[in-house]
Formats: C-alpha cells, structure tokens, sequence
C-alpha cells in the first residue's frame, strides 16, 4: 500500500484548465472515492496520479517520494476501466497473467499462483479457459479486476468500473470490491463515480470534485450531516437535498435553508403547504414532490405504504434540528 500526496496540481490541455490546483492527501489502505458532476475533472485526476497524463504543474508525491516524471509501470499503480479493455484474443488466464509475462523474474508457477490465488478471490476460476465474447459484462469486470489483483500493485485505480452494468450487477460487484479491500489488507484504492451510493457506500472518504477544484473531503456522514457548501448537500444524498428560499427560508435566519427529504414532516399543523404533483413508490420508501413555488419541486420522504393522490394539498415542516442553513455565498451557517 502506498499513501499519495498531491501538492497544487494543475492539469492543462492546450489553453483550457481542467485540474486547477488540487491539494490531497490519500493515506496508506485507505479507499478513496472521486465524486462529481460531468466534466469537473475526477477522472483526469485519476490519470495524474496513474500517470496516463502528465501534470502541467504541482507536485505528485508516494510514500513521500515525488514521482512527477515517473512512468506509469514504475509507480506500482493497477487500473481497471470502464471499458474491461480485454484482449479478445485472449483466455481469461491469459488475459489475467499478461501483465505478469511481462515482468522480469516471474516463473510459470508463480504466475498461476497469482492468477489462481486472484480468480479464487473473485469466484472466476472455472472462466479461466473461456475467451471474453463468452462471459457476461459482470464476469468480464471480474476478470479485469483480477488481472489488477494479479500484479501485487500497492495502489488500485478505478474509472467508473461499474458503469456498464445493469442494477443488479452493480450492487452484486460493488460488493465484492468491498470484500477485496478488506481481503487484501487494506489496499490502497482509489475510485472514480459519478454514482453518489457508489461513493457513500464503498468510501472510507470521499473528495467531492467540482470544475477542477477539491470542493469537500470527508467521510461519507461527514459530507451527509455538515456538508461545506450548498454544492456538496445538493450533491450527496439521494433524494438530493431540498433547498427553501424567501420568506420560507427567512425565519429561520438564513439566506436559502437546506432540509432533506427524510427530515420533513407531513402534520396537519405544518409550517408549509405545497401541492402534490407526483408520488413515486419505491417499496419501502415513497417519494412525493410538492411544489411549493420554488424553481424545482419538494420532495418529501415517507414509508413506502404512504400514498397521495396528485393535486392533493399538504402541510409539512422541516425537523429543525435536521436543518441546514446558508448565506448568500452558498456557505452554511452554523
């Protein structure tokens, strides 16, 4: 395992900032993820630190050592993409020993060790003859993850591993990179989403990104219950956060109050009233939107047994020791 300290690091293509000064430190077997909206850089950050990309400016420290201008195959970096990149060509035990042929000093038997010790890891042994076009998406991710596993790396590097599965698939590999965390002694890892229950079940901590900048770090409940901005609460959370403002949100001294869904209640005597416009019911949980006359609807949530029809009028209010609140600037008030 490795700990990795980014000192202002700054990425440019051409005339166009993408990473603009990013201070971060991961620390030895921590799992660290990478959240954010499209385009604010998670995934260029990710490739600085692989070395794939070259940084423009700062500095890029393992374990102290500063590796700038270190090549990719010497920083002891593993990644597993989106993509699976496979060679089609290739058995799953081919695939999953590529990387170790290559090495100087790595004999036959200590390669099938490996790839059988990481196939054993990920239920994937029985695969080891077949060729990619044979397997489900999931069981290609597996095999990708295993050809990682294989080469012993002190970090692992994640790019939205899981985008191409469906539902089930997602929640049944998130699972068992978990279990390879722990498994593995802690292993330092590092994981890009665009999935916030991704990020807020799989993170030790979580670096919300937000164009190029380090918006908030934290653990995942740290970034649920004292959010530092209105983007971070907007952002973890699902449903996303409501956000009041005008004489709604005055009362309560603040510029724009932020209130979860969970934290709202419906009561006769109810400090707000809205319409209800839409009721989606999830199983245990119902989602029901109100509009409240602000941009975006109120979303209320409830038991899964809990119905209203649209059109109806409701009464909530906020649990006020469950509030957020924020000035002008998107800060919280606290």
């Amino acid at each position: 395992m490795a700990a990795i300290e980014l000192r202002n690091v700054r990425k440019s293509f051409g005339m166009v900032d993408v990473i603009k000064g990013v201070d971060l430190e991961v620390r030895k077997g921590e799992f660290m993820v990478f959240v954010g909206p499209s385009g604010c850089g998670k995934s260029t950050l990710l490739r600085l630190i692989s070395g794939l990309e070259d940084i423009t400016s700062g500095e890029m420290l393992f374990d102290g050592k500063l590796v700038n201008a270190l090549a990719p195959s010497k920083r002891g970096i593993a990644m597993v993409f989106q993509s699976y990149a496979l060679y089609p060509h290739m058995t799953v035990y081919e695939n999953m020993a590529f990387g170790l042929t290559l090495e100087k000093g790595k004999g036959k038997e200590e390669i099938q060790r490996r790839v059988e010790k990481a196939a054993d890891m990920l239920q994937i042994r029985q695969y080891l003859d077949r060729l990619p076009k044979q397997l489900s998406g999931g069981q290609r991710q597996r095999v990708a993850i295993g050809r990682a596993i294989t080469r012993d790396p002190k970090v692992f590097l994640f790019d939205e591993p899981l985008s191409n599965l469906d539902a089930a698939l997602r929640v049944a590999t998130r699972i068992e990179i978990a279990k390879l965390h722990e498994e593995m002694n802690q292993v330092t890892m590092i994981y890009v989403t665009h999935d916030q229950v991704e990020a807020m079940t799989l993170a030790d901590r979580i670096c919300v990104l937000r164009d190029g900048y380090v918006e908030q770090v934290g653990t995942p409940m740290e970034l649920y219950e004292r959010p530092d901005s209105i983007f971070v609460a907007g952002f973890i959370g699902s449903p996303k956060m409501n956000f009041i403002a005008g004489d709604k949100a005055d009362k309560f001294g603040c510029t724009t109050l932020g209130i979860r869904g969970e934290h709202m209640d419906i009561k006769a005597d109810g400090i707000w009233e809205g319409t209800v416009i839409h009721t989606e019911n999830l199983g245990a949980d119902s989602y029901v939107y109100l509009d409240m006359g602000q941009e975006e609807p109120v979303v209320v949530r409830l038991d899964g047994a809990s119905t209203y029809q649209s059109g109806s009028v409701l009464k909530v209010s906020p649990q006020e020791d469950r509030i957020h609140r924020f000035d002008t600037a998107g800060k919280p008030i606290r």
